[in-house]
């Protein structure tokens, strides 16, 4: 058989050409002109420019930065640094449940209540600190009831 082509073959060859001739210049005239010229600008209803919020990501870093982290600055040998034993101090511990402690300068309520707690094994209540004339930071840390801050001092050492 010989390879003719009907006229139902040429004219759907001819819809297929003018079809690609069509998007072929639809699209050169969105390359030329572009394709978002019908964009409107959206009215702003504030003078003040508040930049949008974008995406934040958190760091992912390739390497660390410190080798090793640092031994805690700031430990309970480091935060308590003497027992007081003058005679208010006694008075103190007697009548009152209380110890009193000269503490490191930087050492805040909650480091002292912690140091305590781990080196003498007792629960404090209350913490009350002034700095005195000297530049020493002093500790009263009042013990909660079911520890007695004589048998604290003696074990401790200084009565």
């Amino acid at each position: 058989m010989a390879t003719t082509k009907t006229a139902k073959g040429k004219a759907a060859a001819s819809t297929k050409a003018g079809g690609k001739d069509a998007k072929a210049k639809a699209a050169k005239k969105a390359a030329l002109q572009g394709v978002h010229s019908q964009a409107q600008r959206k009215p702003r209803f504030s003078v003040t420019f508040r930049r949008p919020k974008t995406l934040r990501l958190a760091r992912n870093p390739k390497y660390p930065r410190k080798s090793i982290p640092h031994v805690p600055r700031m430990d309970e040998y480091r935060t308590i640094v003497s027992p007081l034993n003058t005679e208010s101090a006694m008075k103190k511990i007697e009548e009152h449940n209380t110890l009193v402690f000269i503490v490191d300068i930087r050492s805040n309520k909650r480091q002292i209540k912690d140091a305590v707690k781990k080196l003498y094994d007792v629960q404090a209540a209350k913490i009350n600190t002034l700095i005195r004339p000297d530049g020493k930071k002093k500790a009263y840390v009042r013990l909660t009831s079911d520890h007695d801050a004589l048998d604290v001092a003696n074990k401790i050492g200084f009565i």
